[in-house]
């Protein structure tokens, strides 16, 4: 009854919120996919941590930047916010349809 014990809301933003973000160094992007999705094409400036080894403590200073993890389809960044959540780490952003999303807007991918 009145929300206790009730599992926090995550944060999804969508892909054009998203590239705004970066544009303006506003976002730590964390891509949780495995490397060799990650080597693969990912969005540039993102740094991997994959969800198989992935802790919160791991993430890198955001420097007063919003985390934002990200992965494939938005499952395993999801999976990512639960273990931030019971870490009770401040990262609490997704990005909607992961990288399937940002391709689907028409948002350029690089493999440096």
């Amino acid at each position: 009854m009145f929300g206790f014990g009730k599992a926090k809301a995550h944060r999804e933003i969508g892909p054009d919120e998203l590239n705004a973000m970066l544009q303006r160094d506003e976002v730590l992007l964390v891509d949780v996919r495995e490397p060799d999705e990650f080597a693969a094409g990912h969005i540039a400036g993102a740094v991997n941590l994959p969800l198989s080894v992935f802790s919160p403590r791991n993430i890198p200073d955001a420097q007063g930047r919003t985390v934002v993890l990200q992965c494939a389809g938005g499952k395993r960044s999801a999976m990512a916010l639960e273990r931030c959540g019971e870490a009770k780490s401040a990262v609490d952003t997704h990005l909607a349809g992961g990288i399937g999303a940002w391709k689907a807007a028409g948002l350029p991918v690089t493999q440096d």
